[in-house]
């Protein structure tokens, strides 16, 4: 949604459908994937934040606590919502919570073109 919404905004595209289950907050009318007629062929873009693998843990926590406060407020999510984008809940923006959310990404995708996953 970030990179179309303007686009869809202004007029000079025309949005069919969000890959999703669900329609998206930042623009409702338009419909999803299945209710136009492509069940289940859902693709979500998401963003995170990765640090050097020798990152210390404690340093890894004060990047996470910085990161939940600006996701936490109102002008930050006013801003990220309205370019399209959606804050994942406060108990999934933890760094283990993301590690496993990235690997079951993997997995999807690796399953998906058909590669083989060692994560």
């Amino acid at each position: 949604m970030t990179t179309s919404l303007p686009h869809i905004r202004d007029g000079s595209i025309k949005a069919l459908a969000v890959m999703a289950n669900t329609r998206s907050a930042a623009a409702p009318e338009i419909p999803t994937v299945d209710e136009a007629g492509l069940p289940g062929f859902y693709v979500t873009l998401w963003l995170g934040l990765w640090a050097p693998k020798a990152t210390p843990k404690d340093v890894i926590a004060k990047l996470n606590s910085a990161v939940v406060s600006a996701l936490a407020d109102p002008a930050v999510r006013t801003r990220l919502s309205d370019l399209g984008m959606e804050i994942f809940p406060r108990d999934q923006q933890t760094p283990e919570a993301f590690a496993a959310f990235q690997k079951a990404e993997i997995y999807d995708w690796f399953a998906i073109t058909g590669s083989n996953c060692h994560v």
